[in-house]
């Protein structure tokens, strides 16, 4: 079992900050982080509001503040790098650090938000309207900046799972949260504001489109024919040609319908809701299997050295519904050849209808051909 400490603090503007240490001696106690923020910030009050689009039913999150936000700054002011001495103080009191979880301080939702009696539930008494109460973290996963996930040891990516375990419980506590999902954006192609490796934790007080519509398919699936979908997507898949991973507790395999050039699925072989449930030795393959497919995601485009892409930790709803979730890894990337990105112009953008320009058989065979490189 690894031994992670976690030590929380609050930063200047009254934001939570954890530390999630793996290293001695601050794993045993016998020394800690700096947990005093030396900046002077204003307390943090942003406002965000959700509303639900008559037509499709889905909530749409507004927050103007992020338009502000902080974008590709240079090497001296790395918000997520530790804080050096004689330097410019950072969202990160130490002067290094293994794992660092923190409240985003441009967040999407937020629990540090005013919301008076008098707030409007409806636009034009018609749409609906609520504030977006939530929260959303920042997960630094090294503090080398000029590192990416792949570079972690298996040790230290068995502290971000810790980290993310720990998240998933403690966000799933929060009244309203109907999901939480931790996800890694990777590449300015991809729209990644800031280069420092990092991923991000949305706790939502809806059920986004993706996770509704899952629960939605596996309900039918489940009236239909008696069985769970997953149970039996896994069963279709295992043993054919789209499998490209599989271990004693794990199966990574591209989908028979993918959507994007470079597109796969990572689960575990048994029912898993979330990352609270996953045993030791899940966790402990986790860790090797991932390392694995993130090396081969960046030799899967000749000459493409860093492959933009989107690690979305799927998790199942929080409280109703759940049974019909599932635990999984959804890793893409909008990469369609070298150099070449795979816009959403009309059909995918305004209609929601996929045309893939690849066959999922290729994807799966290039990935199977880095197996050993």
């Amino acid at each position: 079992m690894v031994h992670v400490r976690k030590t929380s603090t609050t930063l200047a503007d009254g934001r939570e900050l954890i530390y999630f240490d793996d290293r001695e001696p601050w794993v045993s106690g016998a020394e800690t982080r700096n947990l005093v923020d030396s900046r002077e910030l204003p307390p943090s009050n942003t406002f965000s509001e959700m509303r639900r689009d008559p037509l499709t039913g889905d909530w749409v999150v507004m927050a103007a503040h992020r338009m502000n936000r902080t974008f590709m700054p240079p090497a001296n002011e790395n918000p997520l790098a530790p804080t050096k001495p004689g330097e410019l103080p950072t969202e990160i009191p130490a002067d290094d650090y293994d794992v660092v979880v923190f409240e985003n301080r441009f967040p999407s939702l937020t629990l540090h938000m005013e919301v008076g009696d008098d707030f409007e539930t409806s636009v034009d008494g018609f749409v609906e309207r609520a504030p977006a109460l939530a929260r959303c973290e920042v997960v630094c996963f090294t503090a080398d900046p000029d590192s990416n996930f792949r570079d972690l040891s298996p040790e230290r990516v068995r502290t971000v799972i810790e980290a993310w375990v720990d998240r998933t419980r403690e966000l799933s506590k929060l009244p309203g949260i109907q999901l939480v999902f931790p996800f890694e954006n990777r590449g300015p192609e991809i729209g990644v504001t800031l280069q420092h490796p990092h991923g991000q934790i949305y706790s939502y007080p809806f059920l986004p489109p993706r996770s509704r519509a899952i629960v939605d398919r596996a309900k039918a699936y489940q009236a239909e024919t008696g069985r769970d979908l997953f149970e039996d997507v896994i069963a279709a898949e295992q043993g054919g040609e789209r499998v490209i991973i599989q271990t004693e507790h794990w199966i990574a395999y591209v989908p028979a319908a993918a959507k994007w050039p470079l597109e796969l699925i990572l689960t575990t072989k048994r029912k898993v809701a979330d990352f609270t449930e996953l045993s030791e030795e899940e966790k402990r393959e986790l860790a090797t299997v991932y390392l694995d497919i993130l090396h081969r995601v960046d030799r899967f485009f000749e000459g493409v050295e860093k492959t933009p892409y989107i690690a979305a930790w799927n998790q199942a709803p929080v409280g109703a519904d759940r049974e019909f979730g599932r635990f999984h890894l959804h890793l893409f990337s909008l990469m369609r050849s070298p150099g070449r990105m795979k816009y959403l112009a009309g059909t995918e953008s305004a209609m929601g209808a996929w045309n893939n320009d690849t066959t999922p058989e290729l994807i799966a065979a290039r990935f199977k051909e880095l197996a050993h490189d």
